[in-house]
């Protein structure tokens, strides 16, 4: 059995309010992006990282990677129009057979154990899909109306997001579908019932000024 990850990298820093793409702001002394491969290379699974980038970022990449002496091995690719196209260039790479996690690039506080669990239930199930709970009340919105609905069976959901490579394979033969937000969305289409495992509260997606301030405190508890 072969084991992947696919990093996803293809934002940009706007709801950041900077230049540069969110994935390689720093972190801690380092960019996030590099945090984020480390929690893959230090899991027990040890998956051969597949890295998707826009193509005019990989200079950028490559000197960063000298400039903090980053020498995780992976396999740096092209980036498509949208996250869709991104992991379907990932997926030429990977064999058949395999297991393939796909995971945000600004989630560098994803943890090993939760990157071996999903590697395994996948495994076991065909494919896991990280989410958490929704701790607020949730509303369902339709035109100007909107309806409260069971929060207890609302998920917020996170990556990694793992497949047996067949599933994903498959999947992604399918057409572009602006409904398409994830991995779980695509493979579900092809009819593939989704495994829900539990994420984590500290498996933040980097998006905003404040969630890089709250990934630091975070990293500053485990210190």
């Amino acid at each position: 059995m072969k084991y992947y990850a696919i990093i996803v990298g293809g934002g940009s820093g706007t709801r950041m309010q900077q230049e540069l793409p969110k994935q390689f702001i720093e972190l801690k002394g380092k960019p996030i992006l590099m945090h984020t491969m480390a929690a893959f290379a230090h899991s027990a699974i040890k998956p051969e990282i597949i890295l998707v980038l826009n193509v005019h970022y990989h200079q950028l990449w490559e000197d960063l990677c000298a400039q903090h002496q980053f020498d995780i091995p992976h396999q740096l690719i092209k980036g498509g129009e949208q996250r869709f196209h991104s992991v379907k260039n990932g997926l030429k790479y990977i064999k058949s057979g395999s297991i393939v996690a796909i995971h945000d690039a600004v989630r560098p506080l994803v943890s090993v154990e939760l990157i071996n669990k999903s590697f395994e239930e996948a495994a076991l199930k065909g494919n896991a899909v990280t989410g958490v709970p929704s701790k607020d009340s949730v509303r369902l919105l339709n035109g100007d109306e909107s309806k409260a609905i069971n929060r207890e069976s609302v998920y917020l959901i996170q990556t990694p997001q793992t497949f047996q490579i067949e599933q994903l394979k498959k999947a992604y033969e399918q057409e572009y579908r602006i409904d398409f937000t994830d991995d779980a969305s695509v493979v579900e289409r092809m009819g593939y019932p989704i495994h829900l495992i539990e994420g984590a509260a500290s498996n933040i997606k980097i998006t905003y000024p404040e969630d890089l301030l709250f990934a630091e405190q975070l990293m500053s508890r485990k210190a």
